[in-house]
């Protein structure tokens, strides 16, 4: 089964200086940009974005890369 996330939901993930905190801001369901980076999400494909509690910075992430918190 595929895990999802619903908006609002805290989870974690790896990033370039280890794992980062943030919340579920949308869920992608059709290719868009994040900044500069093209984003191949679908209906069947999910993507979501999430920004970070730290730096407010918005990235998108594949379900498989995130982490539900508490």
């Amino acid at each position: 089964m595929p895990r999802t996330f619903r908006i609002g939901d805290s989870v974690e993930y790896n990033g370039p200086r280890g794992r980062v905190r943030g919340k579920v801001k949308k869920r992608l369901t059709a290719r868009t940009k994040v900044k500069d980076h093209d984003v191949d999400a679908s209906e069947d494909d999910p993507q979501y974005l999430v920004a970070s509690d730290d730096t407010g910075e918005e990235a998108a992430h594949k379900p498989d890369s995130l982490d539900k918190v508490d």
